[in-house]
C-alpha cells in the first residue's frame, strides 16, 4: 500500500513538473532579462525534477522540454530550427534523425547528468546548498553544452549558411554561444534551482512522513 501511494505521488509530481515546463516553454515566463542576453528557464524544472524525484523523471522531463522545443521551431521557426525540427531539415531521414536527437536527445541528458550528479553529491555528503548550485550549473551547461555541439558536427554547413559565414568561422561561433549565453544561464539556473530547490527539499521531506 506505501508503495502504491509513493508511486502515485511520484507520477502526479512528475506530471505536475511537466505541466509548469509545458508553461514556460509556450509563455514569456520561459524567459528572463539579464542585462546581456534573454535566458531560457525552461529547464529549470527538468532539473528541479531530477533533484527532487531521481534521474528517471529528469529524463522524463528533459524529453517534454525536448518535445516542446521540436513543435515550437516547427510551429514558429526561426534560423536555426533546422536543427530542432524534423520537419524542416534539407537532409532527409538522416536530417530528421539528427534534429530528434538536438531537440529530445539533448534534453533528455540534462536530466539524466542532472539526477546523476545530484546523487553522487548527496552520496558523498555534499553541503545540500552547495550541491544544488553544482547541479543547477552543470544541468544548465549540459543542456548548452549539448545541443551546440551537436549543431557544430551534425549541422555544421548548415549553420554557416544561415548565419552566412564560412565553415571554418562556425566552431568560433559555436564557442562564442557557449560563452556569452551558456555561462549567463547557467549562473542564472544555479541560483533559481537553489533558491527553489531548498524549499521544494523541505516540502517533500514533510510529504513523505505523512
Amino acid at each position: 500500500m506505501n508503495k502504491t501511494k509513493k508511486d502515485t505521488r511520484w507520477m502526479v509530481s512528475v506530471a505536475l513538473m511537466a505541466a509548469v515546463i509545458v508553461v514556460l516553454a509556450n509563455t514569456p515566463l520561459g524567459m528572463i532579462q539579464l542585462p546581456i542576453i534573454k535566458a531560457t528557464t525552461v529547464h529549470i524544472p527538468v532539473i528541479l525534477g531530477a533533484v527532487l524525484f531521481g534521474p528517471l523523471a529528469g529524463a522524463i522531463l528533459g524529453g517534454v522540454f525536448g518535445i516542446c522545443s521540436l513543435i515550437s521551431n516547427t510551429m514558429a521557426p526561426t534560423l536555426l530550427s533546422f536543427a530542432f525540427s524534423p520537419f524542416l531539415t534539407t537532409t532527409g531521414l538522416v536530417g530528421a534523425l539528427k534534429a530528434i536527437w538536438i531537440s529530445v536527445g539533448c534534453r533528455i541528458m540534462i536530466g539524466v547528468i542532472a539526477g546523476l550528479l545530484w546523487c553522487l553529491l548527496m552520496r558523498i555528503h555534499c553541503n545540500q546548498t552547495l550541491g544544488l548550485i553544482i547541479t543547477g550549473f552543470v544541468g544548465s551547461m549540459v543542456n548548452t553544452i549539448f545541443v551546440m555541439s551537436s549543431i557544430y558536427f551534425m549541422f555544421a554547413a548548415q549553420y554557416a549558411q544561415a548565419k552566412e559565414v564560412a565553415v571554418s568561422a562556425v566552431f568560433g561561433l559555436i564557442m562564442a554561444t557557449v560563452a556569452s549565453s551558456g555561462v549567463p544561464e547557467a549562473i542564472a539556473a544555479a541560483i533559481l534551482v537553489t533558491a527553489l530547490g531548498k524549499i521544494l527539499l523541505r516540502l517533500i521531506v514533510k510529504l513523505r512522513t505523512q
